[in-house]
């Protein structure tokens, strides 16, 4: 029995012998430990819950303003505020004018003190915010409340950039889109609970103002979990074996003490001249053109257009966020088989989910746009069908950052991020020119067309040019000796 065999290694890892187990009770004994349950799924699980922590933090507002603008809707015992829609949609957009100022810093911030503190910070700051949020609205109506959500979005735009940092550390190169989506699979199941829930808490003898409570205080919660059992790194991990540890590490090619030696200067130049990384942009923003296009206009667009209302069925709002969740396991699975089996290359498989991902729902788009008004049935399981598909980009392109550059892996996910959310708040807009009737299903299929364009653009250009090579400004440029260094200061002298 060889060492190669219990502990899989990336192409470019050399196994230290030196450190092989000294006999076959021991290799089996690191490969159980290694291969089985071990504290990286512990983390994975801790940055799941945190994420559905954060999402249910964001969409919080969005499910509660009804309550708080109608007490027909909701308990009659609580207050009700006079927003007319334009304040409605005001205070639902400010989160994302915070959010996407902290994508680019958030990276930043996370290499240098780590993803576990910024996403602590990002989520904690976030809770408090949550649960003073019936106060704020009381002593300070809408303009309060918009302020506090700005605030908001601007803690929330480190968590991307956080937990991608906090990937490339823990996740072996094996398990790398597994992890990924593992963690992000969080962010559909804290949007699914809230959504699912907030109607019957708002009913409740707690009223509205319970649906920040709650969400706020297990964010609180789960702060305090995070600060006592999260790492930044399985080096900075008290609970990690030594075997666990050095199975990652020679898995992301990581030598003991090299995260001491990690680049501190971010290579931004180099960054924006790389073909791959410009593609995994613009890839980003067209896959949250669609996304967001869908999410945010579907529910007028069944409304006026068939008549169903489904933003008053918290199930037919829940189910397309729950199909993205649950699909998020299924080409998980998936990938695990692909994996295990070797059958095709890293760059295939990214580019293979991410085609999934992108272009079924360019089919369905298309097929949305040509439904009949009597077809409301067809119209929500083509919607249900083209969010639920978008959780295999998870395994493509949203994975694609730590392919690139794992030291610089959070930067880049603040980058594509921030320009991504750009194009979040852009696509509703270009709604709203296009569509000056919300009942004309020919308007609203131009923009089916413009969301399927976007998407079929977006996965054809990552297919072309996209890469899994780890490129070369990732790596730390090596120290010069004392020795090197005095010469060099000698010859400057002369």
């Amino acid at each position: 029995m060889t060492v190669k065999k219990i502990w899989p290694t990336s192409g470019n890892v050399n196994v230290d012998s030196a450190a092989a187990p000294k006999d076959d009770n021991e290799v089996v004994a690191k490969g159980a430990c290694c291969m089985g349950f071990g504290i990286r799924h512990f983390q994975a699980f801790l940055i799941f819950l945190g994420l559905s922590v954060a999402y249910s933090l964001r969409v919080n507002l969005s499910v509660a303003i009804v309550a708080m603008t109608d007490k027909d809707a909701a308990n009659p015992d609580f207050d009700e505020f006079s927003w007319n829609e334009k304040t409605k949609s005001l205070l639902l957009s400010s989160f994302f004018w915070g959010y996407i100022c902290t994508q680019v810093p958030g990276g930043a911030l996370a290499r240098k003190f780590g993803g576990k503190t910024t996403l602590l910070c990002g989520v904690l700051i976030c809770s408090i915010l949550a649960i003073l949020t019936p106060i704020f609205a009381k002593i300070g109506d809408w303009q309060l409340v918009c302020a506090l959500r700005v605030a908001q979005g601007l803690c929330q735009g480190m968590i991307f950039p956080s937990t991608h940092t906090l990937l490339s550390h823990w996740s072996p190169l094996e398990d790398r889109a597994n992890f990924a989506t593992y963690c992000y699979s969080g962010s559909q199941f804290g949007t699914v609970v809230m959504m699912a829930t907030s109607g019957v808490i708002a009913s409740s003898a707690l009223g509205w103002p319970s649906i920040f409570y709650l969400s706020g205080g297990i964010g609180v919660v789960w702060a305090i979990v995070w600060f006592i059992w999260g790492a930044s790194t399985p080096a900075q991990s008290k609970l990690i074996s030594p075997e666990e540890k050095k199975f990652i590490e020679q898995s992301i090619g990581v030598e003991a003490g090299d995260e001491h030696h990690a680049p501190t200067r971010t290579p931004w130049v180099k960054m924006f001249t790389t073909p791959a990384f410009l593609v995994l942009i613009l890839t980003h923003c067209t896959n949250n053109w669609g996304f967001w296009t869908l999410l945010t206009e579907i529910p007028t667009y069944m409304k006026n257009v068939f008549g169903m209302d489904i933003k008053s069925n918290a199930l037919l709002s829940a189910l397309p966020y729950f199909a993205m969740f649950l699909m998020c396991f299924v080409f998980s699975g998936i990938s695990s088989i692909m994996n295990r089996k070797q059958c095709i290359p890293l760059s295939v498989s990214r580019k293979l989910f991410n085609s999934i991902g992108h272009w079924i729902p360019v089919a369905s788009l298309i097929a949305l746009g040509y439904v009949s008004a009597e077809g409301a049935t067809i119209a929500i399981v083509l919607l249900t069908v083209t969010v639920g598909v978008n959780a295999a980009p998870y395994l493509g392109f949203q994975v694609n950052h730590i392919d690139l550059s794992p030291n610089f892996a959070g930067i880049l996910m603040g980058i594509t991020n921030c320009a991504a959310n750009i194009m979040s708040i852009i696509a509703p807009l270009i709604v709203g020119f296009i569509v000056t009737d919300e009942h004309d299903p020919n308007q609203w299929r131009i923009i089916f067309f413009i969301a399927a364009g976007f998407y079929f653009v977006g996965n054809l250009l990552f297919i072309i040019f996209g890469s899994t090579d780890v490129q070369s400004w990732n790596d730390p440029q090596p120290k010069p000796s004392p020795e090197k260094r005095n010469s060099t200061q000698l010859e400057s002298q002369h």
